[in-house]
């Protein structure tokens, strides 16, 4: 079966010739919500039928019934698209600092390594503590990759922080929302909900303020 054609310009339309634009333009339409428009009326519908040579009733019909279809697709899109605005957090001055902070060090963080996961696939590259006796890496000696130490941790105040500034809170049913602080805390939704409570717990959310980190 054969996919649907997209109209975007009367060109696309079925049935249609090229000298059908030349005599549209006179009886001014040029786009397709004008061809619409003009279709939707009985008396330019027939001015219509009688301009354009091979375009019938069943034609003109046949039109509407496409146009009418995008424009109601078109909408549809259009609602959708329309994005929610994202709630952001009260922070203080002391958390905004411990925030930017903790950004800083995540930028300068090195990727901690296995010890010789580059010597053997096997291995790869996720970490663990070098253990061995001899390990040069356990030793901290030059030239060996940095080693997981408490130096390299973000501040405690902000630590499990979600990086918008919220505090996530993870809630498996409506009435969980509503003890949620929405000025400093935002809510994660469990896993193992389901879909019909997903969207009870969205839309007590929505009513209450509250922002849904994970929201579908």
């Amino acid at each position: 079966m054969s996919a649907k054609k997209e109209i975007n310009k009367i060109q696309d339309l079925p049935y249609y010739r090229e000298e059908y634009t030349a005599q549209l333009a006179d009886l001014g339409i040029k786009e397709l919500d004008e061809l619409l428009e003009a279709l939707q009326d009985k008396d330019r519908k027939k001015v219509i039928v009688d301009e354009l040579d091979g375009v019938g009733n069943k034609i003109a019909d046949h039109w509407l019934e496409l146009l009418s279809e995008t424009e109601a697709e078109t909408e549809i899109v259009e609602d959708e698209e329309k994005a929610v605005p994202k709630v952001k957090p009260v922070l203080d001055d002391h958390v905004k600092a411990a925030l930017e902070l903790r950004s800083a060090k995540n930028d300068s963080r090195p990727a901690f390594k296995r010890q010789e996961w580059f010597r053997y696939q096997r291995l790869g590259e996720k970490w663990r503590k070098p253990k061995g006796i001899h390990s040069k890496m356990r030793r901290h000696l030059s030239y060996r990759p940095p080693v997981v130490s408490i130096g390299f941790r973000g501040p405690k105040a902000v630590r499990d922080f979600h990086p918008s500034g919220f505090q996530e809170v993870m809630v498996y049913n409506a009435s969980q929302v509503e003890k949620v602080d929405p000025k400093v805390q935002a809510i994660r939704i469990g896993g193992t909900v389901g879909g019909k409570k997903r969207m009870a717990i969205t839309e007590k959310a929505d009513e209450l303020g509250i922002r849904v980190l994970n929201r579908t």
